[in-house]
């Protein structure tokens, strides 16, 4: 097993285009961690400096404690996955698995044996002397994954090596990883645009934009702590919320005015969010997730119902709340100068929801993020 660590690593190309900006990291040993961020943050950046195809222009890269600037990818003893899973057509899955010992010079009794062991882990010992157009979408991403670790390298780096899988095959092969990972119990980094992966597999999730770290934890932490209005709206589906309020002082406490509506902080606050009275009178961004809204008759919050989805078990109703809607763009904090906020909330599959018509919602006070106007930074404890 094996301990990443950069401190303060840059990447610029000769071009003047910045595509990581002087980032901290550290992946501890036999850790699954998730890159998580936008096309074009500076993720697979990071992935190609520690395997040693990118050169950092700044900082220092170490694994085990040991700085591998000058050290090559060879004897950095990485293995990478990629999109395209890149299999030999003309060879059977066995030879496939089996390339990086037979070109090491191992013996063919050793290569299969180890073949074998490897594909039954990757639960593909069915089909060892199928040639990789006879297997579906799933099966070759597990071939691929297995001549990545058939040498036993000390890491794994990944970059969306499920992005080419439909839905249902993501979900299967995102399972098979992280339970191979489990078993090998071998450090492993994982690039991915897709915050729903990136939950469901990571031990701990750096989240990244424009080059830049944001916050690094685990999917807990960065789901109900998040450092700024960034990582909340980038991280859960539906995304948060985000309105523009007053905080107040009430005879019984503090209380947010949110567009026409009053909403009374009835609870305390959970670990890490904002205190309150600290902020009466100041205008904020309030974050309430969807599922911090329930429909009630006697809700403070009145939404007018655009429309809504069937998901089964429950709706997603999608509503207007006559409050600012505050909107992150690439250039900053916006907000509308109209008076109505789109929000999502759930409510339960058979009930009725009528559109244009009142929807009243109770607010989860416990669980409302307050962020910055100008900065996105999260107003917590």
């Amino acid at each position: 097993m094996t301990t990443i660590q950069l401190d303060d690593v840059s990447k610029v190309y000769p071009d003047g285009h910045v595509a990581v900006h002087h980032i901290a990291l550290a992946v501890d040993d036999g850790e699954f961690h998730v890159l998580l961020g936008p096309s074009g943050c500076g993720k697979s950046t990071v992935l190609r400096m520690i395997a040693g195809l990118e050169d950092a222009t700044h900082g220092e890269l170490r694994l085990d404690g040991v700085r591998v600037n000058d050290v090559g990818p060879r004897e950095r003893d990485v293995a990478m996955a990629f999109q395209t899973h890149a299999l030999y057509p003309q060879m059977t899955v066995a030879e496939n698995i089996g390339f990086p010992l037979k070109m090491a010079g191992l013996r063919p009794r050793v290569v299969a044996e180890r073949v074998e062991e490897i594909a039954r882990l990757l639960h593909v010992d069915d089909v060892l002397d199928r040639r990789p157009s006879r297997l579906s979408g799933g099966q070759q991403q597990r071939v691929s994954l297995g001549r990545s670790i058939i040498r036993s390298p000390r890491l794994f780096l990944m970059d969306e090596p499920l992005s080419n899988l439909d839905a249902h095959l993501r979900i299967e092969a995102r399972s098979e990883i992280v339970r191979i990972q489990r078993e090998l119990r071998t450090t492993t980094v994982f690039v991915t645009h897709d915050q729903e992966e990136a939950m469901a597999m990571a031990d701990r999730i750096t989240v990244m934009r424009d080059g830049l770290v944001i916050q690094t934890g685990t999917p807990t932490e960065l789901y109900e702590r998040p450092a700024d209005l960034f990582v909340a709206q980038f991280l859960g589906s539906p995304q948060m919320n985000v309105m523009v309020a007053r905080v107040i002082e009430r005879g019984d406490g503090s209380a947010l005015e949110i567009g026409s509506h009053t909403i009374p902080i009835t609870r305390t606050p959970r670990e890490g969010h904002v205190c309150w009275s600290s902020i009466v009178g100041r205008r904020i961004a309030v974050g309430v997730r969807p599922e911090s809204l329930t429909r009630v008759a006697d809700g403070e919050l009145l939404a007018s119902v655009e429309s809504t989805e069937s998901l089964g078990a429950e709706q997603l109703v999608h509503a207007l709340v006559d409050a600012p809607a505050v909107e992150l763009t690439a250039t900053g904090i916006e907000i509308s100068h109209g008076r109505e906020s789109p929000i999502t909330a759930f409510t339960g599959a058979h009930d009725a929801v009528s559109l244009w018509e009142p929807f009243a919602l109770r607010v989860d006070t416990a669980a409302i993020h307050a962020f910055d106007l100008e900065t996105g930074q999260a107003l917590a404890a």
